[in-house]
């Protein structure tokens, strides 16, 4: 069987490009893990992350709620919503609103961005709308005072539509390659002027989206979902890549996980003991936070104590001679 002039033009930019095994640099893409919420809605005055990796923020007159979907299109379970429920029409110049995903420098290193030799990408993704019309968003350095406006068009009211964008790869600029931020994707859902530029080109500062795209928490009950989101080398975007459920889950605990153990150990009177605790080895030392706790008798506290990116301590704080301890939920978090 002969390759068609595309098939040829695919597995060409392909092999040039090395695109293999996690070709695809967005983690999550297809909003399946959700380890905060289990599905439900959040609001988006404060950076909330609907789904793991991705966050959302809307800095306007308005609201606006995110949540992981189970409107998807075929092939996909899950999706993230975004909902206006306060409108703002008319946004002043700073003012915004975006969901995102930032990606880690050690993921995105081998794009060479920054230097002459920086390689193109391409980025894929279904979205669908309650609006119709040119929609905007960018990719952007940590610092951001590099990035790239682009556009994209929504024909059919909720209705699935799969769209692409190619990006030059940026030969100017810092982008960093270690375990910050090396790049981020931006999904504008409103944009004021001081954060929109002319889509289609490099601009010296930190851009979310592209001048006149659609405004989405303009008009209240409006809607706007996404899912299928891939960024990968070269110009030709590929089938969305699919890992397994396990795979998904472990890169989404490098950034965020919760774990769940039962302390219980002897003192023998009033005093501090430290037991250490072991977790899925994360970007660098995390926050932790206590999500639930059940204190047992003889116990005035426990903590986690994070030391270091993979474990640390619980330090339990006993009243007297005796057996204590705890069970509980902890959140680890080191979000970009």
């Amino acid at each position: 069987m002969a390759l068609t002039d595309i098939d040829a033009g695919r597995l060409a930019d392909n092999v040039f490009n090395n695109v293999g095994p996690f070709k695809n640099r967005i983690i999550n893409g297809d909003m399946r893990i959700d380890q905060r919420n289990a599905g439900a809605s959040v609001n988006m005055s404060a950076v909330v992350y609907p789904v793991d990796r991705w966050a959302a923020f809307e800095d306007t007159d308005g609201a606006m709620t995110a949540q992981r979907s189970t409107t998807a299109p075929a092939g996909f379970a899950n999706s993230i919503v975004c909902t206006t429920t306060t409108a703002d029409a008319s946004l002043a110049a700073a003012q915004y609103a975006r969901v995102w995903q930032n990606l880690e420098g050690l993921n995105v290193a081998d794009l060479m961005w920054g230097t002459a030799n920086a390689q193109s990408i391409s980025v894929s993704f279904w979205v669908r709308s309650s609006l119709t019309g040119t929609f905007g968003g960018s990719v952007a350095n940590s610092a951001f005072n590099r990035s790239y406006p682009f556009v994209y068009t929504i024909s059919a009211v909720d209705t699935w539509e799969y769209k692409t964008v190619v990006i030059a790869g940026d030969t100017t600029g810092t982008w960093l390659t270690d375990n910050s931020t090396g790049l981020q994707l931006n999904f504008g859902l409103g944009v004021g002027s001081t954060f929109s530029g002319t889509a289609g080109s490099w601009a010296g500062t930190g851009y979310v989206s592209a001048t006149g795209a659609t405004s989405v928490v303009a008009t209240n009950g409006a809607t706007f979902y996404i899912t299928g989101v891939q960024l990968e080398p070269g110009t030709v975007a590929t089938p969305f890549e699919r890992r397994s459920y396990g795979q998904e889950l472990s890169l989404c605990q490098r950034y965020y996980q919760t774990i769940q153990p039962t302390v219980y150990t002897y003192a023998a009177g009033s005093s501090t003991v430290y037991l250490p605790v072991t977790w899925q080895p994360m970007r660098d030392t995390p926050v932790a936070a206590t999500v639930s706790q059940t204190l047992y008798s003889n116990t005035i506290s426990v903590t986690l104590v994070p030391e270091g990116p993979s474990g640390g301590r619980f330090n339990q704080a006993t009243s007297g001679a005796g057996y204590g301890g705890a069970s509980g939920t902890y959140s680890l978090s080191k979000e970009l």
